[in-house]
């Protein structure tokens, strides 16, 4: 398991700016914002260069909609390379390449455009916040994957264990900032 333990900067950082919002987005859930962090310019930094390390050699980093926007603009910056967003459906306007998705409540669709950007044969690193139970990370590899691009590895800043999410992108090389 790629991941750096609370002992290490990054996730020292995270550790102490991470905000716990009990019974949010339903009862019983206890959502880990991780707003603080990104607003903070040394939790920024720290989390860009971690995540940088784990995207070096690509040539385009994907961010999932919303959060891993921030996380690809900011990485793929800092590594002189592209920067994909990987929207939610309906938010592209047409023609896109689309994945549907199975969620606890429902389903879902991430989307990419299927024109004007060539993601074919290049070398792409998933960027997202958080890894839960895999399913929108592995949509997006799959997306990807059909779109002809080579996913080489994923990262995310945090990762909830005991929800399973690593077993459902395995065997994608998968970097984590913190573990919980």
């Amino acid at each position: 398991m790629n991941q750096a333990g609370p002992e290490a900067g990054a996730g020292r950082i995270i550790a102490s700016l991470i905000r716990e919002v009990a019974d949010f987005p339903t009862p019983g859930i206890a959502f880990k914002d991780l707003t603080p962090v990104f607003a903070d310019a040394a939790g920024l930094a720290a989390v860009t260069e971690a995540l940088a390390r784990s995207a070096a050699g690509a040539d385009l980093v994907a961010g999932i909609d919303a959060r891993g926007f921030l996380l690809a603009g900011a990485v793929a910056d800092r590594l002189g390379v592209g920067a994909l967003a990987v929207r939610k459906g309906g938010k592209l306007p047409p023609p896109v390449l689309s994945e549907s998705y199975q969620l606890e409540y429902g389903t879902a669709v991430l989307e990419i455009p299927a024109d004007g950007i060539d993601v074919s044969g290049r070398r792409v690193v998933i960027l997202d916040d958080v890894l839960a139970t895999g399913g929108t990370l592995a949509a997006t590899r799959r997306l990807l994957d059909r779109a002809g691009a080579e996913v080489v590895a994923a990262a995310v800043v945090l990762e909830l264990a005991g929800l399973g999410g690593r077993a459902a992108v395995a065997p994608l090389q998968l970097d984590s900032l913190y573990l919980i």
